[in-house]
């Protein structure tokens, strides 16, 4: 960094404006379903704004980005698959996803099915979701240490209790809110880091020349041959169908409903998720036209990162500092904390109200106990949300204080093999009624073995085992099943079809099931199907408000970014001033129109 000191006022002002903004939209919170759900009252444009950043996570600008470095626009596919699966929300399951009428995942799984699914999705959700949580800060931690040399523990403190802070005492309006000025920030940071880029090289044509010279037109195809690529990741037309197929699932089944619960109706969910698939297509367009600059023309500076297990991963982050004016390298950073701070908020706030509204009755009920009317759900909410922060915060010092990657390499393969098996009868349920009450965890059941015998396919069929060419002779024998390690697509498809035979097979069942729980799935259908009365069932909004604040904000964010021209830029080139214009002129400019509105509509309402 040019001036390393600028740099971090900027990343600690802004980090001080999250804290504000707890603090502000706190007084939303009168009780658990505002704190887990805005109280159904957020607009379409917050709620879509925060889906859109649960889905973008930091490893867009590592992981994703290490593979662009490598791969070039194959990566782009898993982007445009998140795209076509908020648009899928769009066109037909966000309706559903609010007109539930649930303030939790396990509540609408157990209004489908029963209490024994309810608990045993919300038990595994919560575990993993504090270990995942831990794993992402952990690793940020890493990366942000050997990239801009922050000290390792103090990044996961700072950000942690950051998190912490305002989604304990914001909740859900804290979570929604920080993530909508995060998408403002990230998105004309992105977009100058990337016109910063095709300008160095010559303009689009040039990023093409450029790729050609380097001999690497084949290997930056969208779809490569087989055989180009080893590994998990092949681009192939097989991997890319299955990339495509296994994102659009995820985002469209029960598990990925919770955010669309805070809209106000279902045309408002449609809204959500249409902005979040056109923020997302818009950005699969543009965030991997950096680190493939990184490869064209920063390779040496990048390869130098040895620290790192993988130097393309800090591709972004080298390309932005090489190329962003004093000032926005700080904003960079930021953008690379509120991609994992987005996760993690989202994440504890989601846990903290199955905790509270799923697990702790049940805990309770086990005990015999009843629970005390006079102990007001909100501060359990807070509670429980403070401590599983303590626990995540103590999880990633935990697991960065490791040499090995034991933990992380463990956490991300139990996720991939958990993955899909636990998404596919969540999307199942949407469509298919007639199933028993069990149909889910037999779906799962298959699911998951068919996911582990590909996951440890090697160990299993490996050509030390002798079981291959016992196999061979058979009929049974396939080579993509038996011959060692599953490819990437072949664990896919094999997913989806075991999990879906499994909630298939048990359509039989539907009539041997009672009466009661007949009833009880045609009122969650009637219930998912009918729309939602605003006034009648929720009361009176508060938009304007919502208008108001995130308006101020950005003004002030805006501003504050715009000021660095003068604070940073005084003798620096046009260019470099214009650059930090645009980023700070296009958040003041959104604030401005925000605060616009809502004078004009409080007038129409005066009159």
């Amino acid at each position: 960094m040019q001036n390393p000191l600028i740099e971090y006022t900027v990343i600690g002002v802004y980090l001080l404006l999250l804290v504000a903004i707890g603090v502000v939209v706190k007084r939303f919170n009168k009780d658990d379903s505002d704190y887990f759900r805005n109280g159904c009252k957020g607009t379409w444009w917050l709620v879509g704004a925060s889906a859109f950043m649960v889905q973008f996570s930091a490893w867009t600008f590592t992981g994703a980005a290490g593979a662009a470095y490598e791969s070039g626009w194959s990566v782009m596919v898993i982007f445009m698959a998140n795209a076509m699966g908020y648009f899928l929300v769009a066109a037909l399951f966000g309706p559903w996803f609010r007109q539930m009428r649930v303030v939790t995942i396990p509540e609408a799984i157990r209004a489908r099915f029963n209490p024994a699914t309810q608990q045993f999705y919300a038990w595994l959700t919560v575990t993993l979701g504090l270990l995942y949580a831990a794993v992402w800060l952990s690793g940020l931690a890493t990366f942000c240490h050997a990239v801009f040399g922050f000290e390792l523990n103090h990044i996961i403190i700072v950000i942690g209790l950051i998190v912490l802070f305002y989604s304990t005492v914001g909740g859900s309006w804290g979570v929604t809110s920080t993530d909508f000025l995060q998408t403002l920030i990230l998105i004309p940071i992105t977009i100058l880091v990337a016109f910063l880029c095709l300008q160095k090289l010559g303009g689009v044509s040039g990023l093409f020349s450029h790729i050609e010279d380097a001999g690497l037109k084949d290997k930056y195809s969208v779809i490569n041959e087989p055989g180009v690529f080893t590994g998990k990741n092949t681009y192939t037309l097989a991997w890319a169908l299955a990339v495509f197929v296994a994102q659009v699932i995820k985002i469209n089944t029960v598990q990925a409903s919770q955010r669309y619960y805070a809209v106000k109706t279902g045309n408002d969910a449609r809204k959500a998720a249409l902005l979040a698939g056109t923020l997302m297509l818009m950005g699969s367009l543009i965030w991997f036209i950096p680190p493939m600059t990184g490869r064209l023309l920063y390779e040496s500076d990048i390869e130098a990162l040895t620290e790192l297990p993988k130097v393309a991963e800090a591709s972004y982050a080298i390309v932005s500092i090489q190329l962003l004016p004093v000032g926005l390298v700080g904003l960079m950073v930021v953008a690379m904390l509120s991609a994992t701070m987005s996760s993690l908020d989202s994440g504890l706030n989601k846990n903290a109200a199955m905790f509270v509204r799923d697990i702790f009755p049940a805990v309770m009920r086990w005990f015999g106990i009843k629970p005390d009317p006079a102990n007001p759900r909100l501060r359990l909410a807070q509670g429980s949300s403070f401590t599983f922060g303590v626990i995540i915060i103590g999880l990633a010092l935990y697991f960065a204080s490791r040499d090995d990657k034991g933990v992380f390499e463990l956490m991300l393969d139990l996720g991939a093999m958990l993955a899909l098996p636990l998404s596919v009868p969540m999307m199942l349920a949407l469509l298919i009624r007639k199933t028993p009450s069990w149909a889910a965890i037999a779906s799962i059941a298959v699911g998951l073995s068919v996911s582990a015998v590909g996951f440890y396919s090697a160990d299993l069929f490996g050509p030390d085992k002798g079981l291959t060419e016992a196999i061979k002779s058979t009929p049974l024998y396939c080579e993509a099943l038996f011959g060692g390690k599953w490819a990437f697509a072949t664990v896919v498809f094999a997913n989806i079809t075991a999990s879906t035979l499994g909630f298939l097979l048990t359509l039989p069942f539907w009539k041997t099931s009672s009466t009661e729980y007949h009833a009880k799935v045609e009122r969650f259908f009637k219930n998912m199907h009918t729309p939602i009365d605003f006034a009648k069932e929720v009361g009176e909004g508060n938009d304007l408000s919502q208008l108001n604040i995130m308006g101020a904000f950005a003004i002030i964010i805006g501003g504050f970014i715009c000021a660095l021209v003068v604070i940073t830029q005084p003798q620096a080139p046009m260019q470099s001033r214009l650059g930090i214009l645009f980023v700070g002129g296009f958040v003041a400019l959104v604030g401005i129109l925000f605060v616009y509105a809502a004078k004009q509509s409080k007038q129409r309402d005066e009159s």
